[in-house]
């Protein structure tokens, strides 16, 4: 039967350690990346009008994320964070690579260039707005190096906070499966990208019957790597508009930063085909960007970040009726909360 893992103090104070070391490992990259790109001439002007959140309200809020996080790990909720099977090696060769990287992506988005994935992959079969770069990604999420790359950007972009902002999500997860025998339990991750919040389910949970979906076959191959010395996972190359499952098959299904990547139209229909899949009474958990007036001192912060990356539908994301959407499909409200620069939306299918 799942339970929580025993409580685990020193457990706490290891993650927050490792997550201090994080915060400064990933700051020190962005710093870095900020100063190579004033070499290549790139400028930052735009000035957002509606209002931005001081350093210190910033700092105090991403405490709060770590510090909460080391609380569910001291409560047993979840082990100590590791999403990547990386060695130091590799991820000293993942960081070159991204600074290597850096010409080309800022000159397309001098440029706002953003088709090199059509350029360079396979595109047949996928739909048009999948095969955009979004942040001025080289290749897009279509590609070997892509997938190599993109979690060093990411972690990077966010001083380190994306795993973290991701745990929470394992945390409803965690609470859901209290009593349960996860032997018999199954869980979809809709758009897992390169594995790494799956990564951290098997690792809380290592019977569950896990399934990620993707339509990016390079990122999924990256997943798989992630998983060489776990337990698998089923991982499925397919379009999250059309989940290739039967309905009411899985008892969670996980959705982790897909929805401000969706043109309006496709978010609905993906929704549909998330209720679909849900067995009555399942768990629908998703995290996703903040929305305007979640945290209105930051609207500032949601205005600014479409300017300066490749976000073409994040404009509507930001202010799309979520709870409407997802309580229209038969999505219930549990919880909703907003982790530092994220949203966590805990819904059940009733």
């Amino acid at each position: 039967m799942a339970s929580p893992l025993a409580t685990n103090p020193m457990g706490m104070s290891a993650q927050l350690v490792g997550q201090g070391a994080r915060l400064a490992w990933y700051f020190g990259l962005a710093r870095a990346l900020e100063w190579r790109a004033k070499d290549f001439g790139e400028q930052r002007s735009y000035k957002p009008v509606r209002p931005v959140p001081t350093q210190r309200e910033l700092l105090t809020d991403l405490g709060q994320l770590l510090m909460t996080d080391a609380a569910n790990v001291r409560a047993g909720l979840y082990p100590a964070m590791t999403d990547t099977s990386d060695s130091p090696l590799e991820h000293a060769s993942r960081v070159r690579a991204m600074f290597e990287d850096l010409p080309s992506a800022l000159a397309r988005r001098g440029s706002e260039d953003a088709g090199s994935g059509r350029a360079n992959a396979d595109t047949a079969g996928l739909p048009d707005y999948f095969t955009q770069d979004f942040h001025f990604q080289t290749g897009g999420y279509l590609t070997e190096d892509s997938a190599r790359l993109y979690d060093v950007q990411v972690e990077t972009l966010f001083f380190g906070t994306a795993g973290p902002m991701r745990r929470a999500a394992l945390a409803a997860i965690a609470r859901h499966m209290y009593g349960r025998d996860q032997r018999q339990m199954s869980l979809l991750d809709v758009a897992c990208g390169t594995g790494r919040f799956l990564r951290q389910v098997r690792l809380t949970f290592p019977a569950l019957r896990l399934t990620g979906l993707d339509l990016s076959k390079p990122y999924l191959t990256e997943a798989e790597r992630q998983f060489e010395t776990l337990r698998g996972a089923t991982f499925l190359a397919g379009n999250a508009e059309t989940i290739p499952l039967p309905s009411a098959s899985q008892d969670i299904v996980t959705c982790i930063f897909l929805f401000h990547e969706l043109p309006p139209e496709v978010r609905r229909t993906v929704t549909r085909d998330i209720a679909r899949v849900l067995k009555p009474g399942g768990l629908f958990v998703f995290l996703d960007s903040l929305q305007m007036g979640d945290k209105p001192g930051w609207d500032g912060l949601l205005e600014a970040f479409p300017v300066r990356f490749h976000e073409p539908y994040f404009r509507h994301y930001a202010i799309d009726d979520l709870d409407g959407l997802f309580t229209a499909e038969g999505l219930a409200m549990r919880e909703t909360q907003t982790p530092f620069l994220s949203k966590l939306m805990v819904r059940e299918k009733v």
